[in-house]
């Protein structure tokens, strides 16, 4: 039963992988959509087309599993104009100083999205 268990588990996350989070802070006062991606190889989450949303004034946490030492950069738009944006924006491509971190186990960092 627990080699079963241990199996389990094994299959289920990938060898290696980090768990960390990220807490999104929406100062705005409109709704924003974010997204996480990976610049050291094709990873963005949620992935499959989705995106996280925070309603105004509110916060979220967004856990992800990522690769150690993996840079993670964030990109936030407003719902449903993403041509006011922040971060690496919607498509992963505006150059930012601030905006990337450093995948590490069990670590959370922090995003404050402000007007």
């Amino acid at each position: 039963m627990i080699r079963l268990a241990l199996a389990a588990l094994l299959i289920a996350s990938p060898a290696g992988a980090a768990d960390m989070a990220f807490f999104v802070k929406n100062l705005r006062s409109q709704g924003v959509a974010v997204e996480l991606f990976s610049r050291d190889r094709n990873e963005v989450w949620p992935g499959g087309d989705k995106v996280f949303l925070i309603r105004p004034q509110s916060q979220k946490s967004v856990p992800i599993s990522c690769n150690p030492g993996e840079h993670i950069c964030w990109g936030a738009w407003v719902d449903g104009d993403d041509s006011i944006s922040a971060g690496v924006g919607p498509d992963n491509d505006q150059p930012c100083d601030n905006c990337c971190f450093i995948c590490t186990e069990h670590s959370t960092e922090t995003i404050d999205l402000v007007e």
